[in-house]
Protein backbone atom coordinates (compact mmCIF):
# COMPACT_ATOMS: atom_id res chain seq x y z
CA UNK A 1 0.00 0.00 0.00
CA UNK A 2 1.31 3.40 -1.04
CA UNK A 3 0.78 5.73 1.42
CA UNK A 4 1.20 9.69 1.64
CA UNK A 5 1.25 11.06 4.94
CA UNK A 6 0.20 14.82 5.79
CA UNK A 7 1.25 16.84 9.06
CA UNK A 8 3.31 19.74 10.21
CA UNK A 9 4.06 20.09 14.00
CA UNK A 10 6.29 17.66 16.44
CA UNK A 11 2.67 16.01 17.38
CA UNK A 12 2.81 14.46 13.68
CA UNK A 13 6.40 12.60 13.64
CA UNK A 14 5.59 9.91 16.20
CA UNK A 15 3.13 9.19 13.71
CA UNK A 16 5.42 9.21 10.54
CA UNK A 17 7.89 7.67 12.40
CA UNK A 18 6.46 4.50 13.27
CA UNK A 19 5.11 4.04 9.30
CA UNK A 20 8.58 4.57 8.69
CA UNK A 21 10.74 2.51 10.97
CA UNK A 22 7.29 0.11 10.52
CA UNK A 23 8.83 -0.17 6.71
CA UNK A 24 5.06 0.94 5.41
CA UNK A 25 5.85 2.38 1.95
CA UNK A 26 5.53 6.23 2.22
CA UNK A 27 6.19 7.77 -0.90
CA UNK A 28 5.26 11.80 -0.15
CA UNK A 29 5.24 13.75 2.83
CA UNK A 30 2.86 16.80 2.64
CA UNK A 31 3.78 19.99 5.08
CA UNK A 32 3.64 23.34 5.39
CA UNK A 33 6.08 26.04 3.58
CA UNK A 34 8.96 27.05 5.50
CA UNK A 35 8.41 30.31 7.23
CA UNK A 36 10.72 32.68 9.59
CA UNK A 37 10.53 32.36 13.19
CA UNK A 38 11.84 33.81 16.16
CA UNK A 39 13.75 37.23 16.82
CA UNK A 40 16.00 37.04 13.82
CA UNK A 41 13.28 35.44 11.36
CA UNK A 42 15.54 32.40 10.10
CA UNK A 43 13.95 30.13 8.16
CA UNK A 44 12.35 27.16 9.85
CA UNK A 45 11.36 23.83 8.62
CA UNK A 46 8.32 21.88 10.57
CA UNK A 47 9.17 18.94 12.30
CA UNK A 48 7.73 16.75 9.73
CA UNK A 49 9.63 18.09 7.03
CA UNK A 50 12.95 17.73 9.41
CA UNK A 51 11.97 14.10 9.79
CA UNK A 52 10.81 13.66 5.75
CA UNK A 53 14.95 15.10 5.00
CA UNK A 54 16.60 13.21 7.48
CA UNK A 55 14.99 9.78 6.33
CA UNK A 56 15.02 10.90 2.17
CA UNK A 57 11.20 11.09 2.05
CA UNK A 58 9.98 12.99 -1.14
CA UNK A 59 8.37 16.35 0.20
CA UNK A 60 5.18 18.52 -1.23
CA UNK A 61 4.98 22.04 0.63
CA UNK A 62 2.04 23.72 -1.27
CA UNK A 63 1.18 27.26 -0.71
CA UNK A 64 -2.66 26.00 -1.65
CA UNK A 65 -4.11 22.69 -0.90
CA UNK A 66 -5.79 23.32 -4.32
CA UNK A 67 -2.95 24.49 -6.59
CA UNK A 68 -3.43 22.68 -9.63
CA UNK A 69 0.62 22.24 -9.59
CA UNK A 70 0.14 20.65 -6.33
CA UNK A 71 -2.77 18.40 -7.21
CA UNK A 72 -0.81 17.21 -10.28
CA UNK A 73 2.25 16.53 -8.40
CA UNK A 74 0.15 14.56 -5.45
CA UNK A 75 -1.70 12.74 -8.44
CA UNK A 76 1.76 11.29 -9.48
CA UNK A 77 2.53 9.79 -6.07
CA UNK A 78 -0.56 7.20 -6.76
CA UNK A 79 -1.21 6.82 -3.44
CA UNK A 80 -3.32 4.17 -1.92
CA UNK A 81 -4.15 5.90 0.99
CA UNK A 82 -3.77 9.21 2.63
CA UNK A 83 -3.08 10.01 6.53
CA UNK A 84 -3.45 13.22 8.50
CA UNK A 85 -2.10 14.18 11.80
CA UNK A 86 -2.46 17.76 12.58
CA UNK A 87 -2.62 19.72 8.98
CA UNK A 88 -4.74 21.78 7.67
CA UNK A 89 -8.18 21.18 6.46
CA UNK A 90 -8.07 19.72 3.16
CA UNK A 91 -10.26 19.62 0.06
CA UNK A 92 -12.53 17.59 -1.43
CA UNK A 93 -10.19 16.78 -4.53
CA UNK A 94 -7.26 15.83 -1.72
CA UNK A 95 -8.79 13.83 0.71
CA UNK A 96 -11.11 12.02 -2.17
CA UNK A 97 -7.81 10.76 -4.07
CA UNK A 98 -6.69 7.75 -3.16
CA UNK A 99 -8.86 4.70 -3.68
CA UNK A 100 -8.80 3.76 0.55
CA UNK A 101 -9.62 7.48 1.10
CA UNK A 102 -7.96 9.37 3.99
CA UNK A 103 -8.22 9.09 7.48
CA UNK A 104 -7.22 11.81 10.19
CA UNK A 105 -5.78 11.30 13.57
CA UNK A 106 -7.35 13.57 15.89
CA UNK A 107 -6.51 14.10 19.77
CA UNK A 108 -10.05 13.86 21.18
CA UNK A 109 -13.03 11.42 21.43
CA UNK A 110 -14.80 12.89 18.62
CA UNK A 111 -17.48 13.65 18.37
CA UNK A 112 -16.30 15.93 21.75
CA UNK A 113 -13.93 18.69 20.98
CA UNK A 114 -14.42 19.19 17.54
CA UNK A 115 -11.51 21.71 16.61
CA UNK A 116 -8.10 23.06 16.59
CA UNK A 117 -7.31 22.70 19.96
CA UNK A 118 -8.79 19.82 21.49
CA UNK A 119 -5.78 19.06 23.96
CA UNK A 120 -6.14 22.34 25.58
CA UNK A 121 -9.74 22.77 25.81
CA UNK A 122 -10.35 18.88 27.46
CA UNK A 123 -8.02 20.43 30.52
CA UNK A 124 -9.36 23.60 30.17
CA UNK A 125 -13.15 22.50 31.00
CA UNK A 126 -12.08 20.08 33.45
CA UNK A 127 -12.55 16.68 31.85
CA UNK A 128 -11.25 13.76 33.52
CA UNK A 129 -10.46 11.85 30.45
CA UNK A 130 -9.43 12.23 26.66
CA UNK A 131 -8.40 10.20 24.06
CA UNK A 132 -7.39 10.18 20.54
CA UNK A 133 -9.48 8.87 17.41
CA UNK A 134 -8.65 7.80 13.84
CA UNK A 135 -11.94 8.85 11.38
CA UNK A 136 -12.05 8.97 7.80
CA UNK A 137 -12.22 12.41 6.34
CA UNK A 138 -15.25 14.06 4.85
CA UNK A 139 -16.51 17.21 4.36
CA UNK A 140 -17.52 18.64 7.44
CA UNK A 141 -14.23 19.07 9.54
CA UNK A 142 -13.68 16.68 12.07
CA UNK A 143 -17.30 15.00 10.93
CA UNK A 144 -16.65 12.07 9.27
CA UNK A 145 -16.50 8.16 10.42
CA UNK A 146 -14.85 6.90 13.14
CA UNK A 147 -12.37 3.95 13.00
CA UNK A 148 -10.41 3.43 15.67
CA UNK A 149 -10.99 5.24 19.26
CA UNK A 150 -8.94 4.85 22.40
CA UNK A 151 -9.24 6.98 25.90
CA UNK A 152 -6.28 7.96 28.27
CA UNK A 153 -7.16 9.42 32.16
CA UNK A 154 -6.29 13.56 32.78
CA UNK A 155 -4.72 13.64 36.15
CA UNK A 156 -5.45 16.82 38.51
CA UNK A 157 -1.72 17.21 37.80
CA UNK A 158 -1.24 17.10 34.06
CA UNK A 159 -0.56 19.98 31.83
CA UNK A 160 -1.43 20.43 28.18
CA UNK A 161 2.13 19.19 27.26
CA UNK A 162 2.26 16.35 29.28
CA UNK A 163 -1.03 15.34 27.84
CA UNK A 164 0.20 15.84 24.32
CA UNK A 165 3.19 13.57 25.11
CA UNK A 166 0.91 10.84 26.25
CA UNK A 167 -1.67 11.31 23.27
CA UNK A 168 1.79 11.71 20.46
CA UNK A 169 2.97 8.33 21.54
CA UNK A 170 -0.78 6.88 21.84
CA UNK A 171 -1.78 8.03 18.62
CA UNK A 172 1.13 7.03 16.62
CA UNK A 173 0.57 3.32 17.57
CA UNK A 174 -3.33 3.92 16.67
CA UNK A 175 -2.14 5.41 12.93
CA UNK A 176 -0.16 1.85 12.31
CA UNK A 177 -3.16 0.20 13.85
CA UNK A 178 -5.62 2.18 11.28
CA UNK A 179 -3.57 1.42 8.31
CA UNK A 180 -3.27 -2.32 9.32
CA UNK A 181 -7.11 -2.96 9.56
CA UNK A 182 -7.47 -1.09 6.02
CA UNK A 183 -4.83 -3.42 4.90
CA UNK A 184 -6.67 -6.19 6.05
CA UNK A 185 -9.97 -5.00 4.29
CA UNK A 186 -12.60 -2.43 3.43
CA UNK A 187 -13.35 -0.85 6.58
CA UNK A 188 -16.96 1.14 7.07
CA UNK A 189 -15.90 3.06 9.92
CA UNK A 190 -18.73 4.40 12.31
CA UNK A 191 -20.88 7.22 12.05
CA UNK A 192 -19.91 9.85 15.25
CA UNK A 193 -24.20 9.57 15.67
CA UNK A 194 -23.21 6.47 17.44
CA UNK A 195 -21.34 8.23 20.00
CA UNK A 196 -23.87 10.15 21.08
CA UNK A 197 -26.44 10.03 23.43
CA UNK A 198 -29.12 12.61 24.96
CA UNK A 199 -27.35 13.80 28.10
CA UNK A 200 -24.27 14.76 25.61
CA UNK A 201 -23.40 18.07 25.75
CA UNK A 202 -20.99 18.52 22.47
CA UNK A 203 -18.05 20.88 23.54
CA UNK A 204 -16.01 22.49 20.88
CA UNK A 205 -12.00 23.18 20.48
CA UNK A 206 -11.50 26.40 18.49
CA UNK A 207 -8.34 27.35 17.92
CA UNK A 208 -6.97 30.01 21.02
CA UNK A 209 -5.11 33.35 20.20
CA UNK A 210 -3.66 35.66 23.06
CA UNK A 211 -7.14 37.24 24.20
CA UNK A 212 -8.35 33.44 24.53
CA UNK A 213 -5.44 33.29 27.21
CA UNK A 214 -6.22 36.00 29.65
CA UNK A 215 -7.09 34.70 33.05
CA UNK A 216 -10.42 36.14 34.46
CA UNK A 217 -9.97 37.08 38.12
CA UNK A 218 -14.18 36.73 38.86
CA UNK A 219 -13.56 33.00 37.99
CA UNK A 220 -13.41 30.02 40.54
CA UNK A 221 -9.87 28.63 41.77
CA UNK A 222 -11.01 25.81 39.96
CA UNK A 223 -11.46 27.40 36.98
CA UNK A 224 -8.08 29.20 37.19
CA UNK A 225 -6.40 26.34 37.91
CA UNK A 226 -7.90 24.25 35.11
CA UNK A 227 -7.26 27.06 32.62
CA UNK A 228 -3.65 27.54 33.34
CA UNK A 229 -3.23 23.85 33.26
CA UNK A 230 -5.01 24.07 29.82
CA UNK A 231 -2.49 26.20 28.31
CA UNK A 232 0.78 25.11 29.91
CA UNK A 233 3.20 25.40 28.52
CA UNK A 234 2.55 26.66 24.97
CA UNK A 235 0.98 29.39 24.50
CA UNK A 236 0.31 29.98 28.38
CA UNK A 237 -1.91 31.72 30.36
CA UNK A 238 -1.47 35.28 31.16
CA UNK A 239 -2.35 38.39 33.90
CA UNK A 240 -1.76 42.14 34.34
CA UNK A 241 -0.95 42.17 37.50
CA UNK A 242 0.08 44.49 40.27
CA UNK A 243 3.46 43.68 42.25
CA UNK A 244 3.71 45.37 45.47
CA UNK A 245 6.88 48.09 45.72
CA UNK A 246 6.68 48.52 41.48
CA UNK A 247 5.49 51.52 39.80
CA UNK A 248 3.34 49.69 36.52
CA UNK A 249 1.56 46.69 35.82
CA UNK A 250 3.39 43.43 34.46
CA UNK A 251 1.68 41.16 32.29
CA UNK A 252 2.40 38.05 33.86
CA UNK A 253 2.91 34.35 32.38
CA UNK A 254 1.26 31.56 34.35
CA UNK A 255 2.48 28.37 33.73
CA UNK A 256 1.54 26.76 37.35
CA UNK A 257 -0.28 27.42 40.06
CA UNK A 258 -1.75 25.96 42.98
CA UNK A 259 -5.21 25.63 44.70
CA UNK A 260 -5.41 27.50 48.06
CA UNK A 261 -9.41 26.87 49.46
CA UNK A 262 -8.87 29.32 52.54
CA UNK A 263 -11.87 31.55 53.53
CA UNK A 264 -11.14 35.68 53.62
CA UNK A 265 -12.81 38.91 53.34
CA UNK A 266 -9.89 40.40 50.62
CA UNK A 267 -11.11 42.41 47.26
CA UNK A 268 -10.94 39.97 44.61
CA UNK A 269 -7.91 40.24 42.91
CA UNK A 270 -5.64 40.94 45.89
CA UNK A 271 -2.30 40.11 45.46
CA UNK A 272 -0.82 38.69 49.02
CA UNK A 273 2.88 38.13 48.87
CA UNK A 274 5.83 37.70 51.47
CA UNK A 275 8.02 39.27 48.39
CA UNK A 276 10.39 35.92 49.31
CA UNK A 277 8.61 32.61 48.05
CA UNK A 278 4.88 32.95 47.89
CA UNK A 279 2.29 34.96 46.30
CA UNK A 280 -1.30 34.38 45.84
CA UNK A 281 -4.45 36.12 44.31
CA UNK A 282 -7.55 36.19 45.88
CA UNK A 283 -10.35 34.92 44.00
CA UNK A 284 -13.97 35.16 45.81
CA UNK A 285 -13.82 31.25 46.73
CA UNK A 286 -10.07 31.39 48.03
CA UNK A 287 -6.63 32.05 46.57
CA UNK A 288 -4.99 30.84 43.59
CA UNK A 289 -0.85 30.03 44.60
CA UNK A 290 1.45 31.27 42.01
CA UNK A 291 4.34 28.91 41.14
CA UNK A 292 5.81 28.71 37.66
CA UNK A 293 5.64 32.63 36.02
CA UNK A 294 7.54 34.51 33.13
CA UNK A 295 7.55 38.08 33.02
CA UNK A 296 8.34 39.66 29.76
CA UNK A 297 11.94 40.05 28.79
CA UNK A 298 12.76 37.07 31.36
CA UNK A 299 12.60 33.73 31.16
CA UNK A 300 10.41 31.16 33.16
CA UNK A 301 11.24 30.72 36.96
CA UNK A 302 9.51 30.05 39.90
CA UNK A 303 7.84 32.58 41.47
CA UNK A 304 10.57 33.09 44.85
CA UNK A 305 13.04 33.63 42.06
CA UNK A 306 10.65 36.31 40.71
CA UNK A 307 10.14 38.35 44.23
CA UNK A 308 13.39 38.13 45.10
CA UNK A 309 14.86 39.74 42.20
CA UNK A 310 12.50 42.37 42.27
CA UNK A 311 13.38 43.78 45.55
Amino acid sequence: MRIVFMGTPEFAVESLKILVENKYNVVGVVTMPDKPAGRKQKIKFSAVKQYALDHNLPILQPESLKDETFIKELESLNADLQIVVAFRMLPEVVWNMPQYGTFNLHASLLPQYRGAAPINWAIINGEKETGATTFFLTHEIDTGKIILQEKIAISDTDNAGIVHDKLMAMGAGMVKKTVDLLMQGQIEGIDQSQFMHPEMELKPAPKIFKDTCEIKLDWTVDKVYNFVRGLSPYPAAWLDIQFPGQPDKVTLKVYETEKVPEVHNLTVGTLETDGKKFARIALHDGFIGLKSVQVPGKKRMDIGELLRGMR
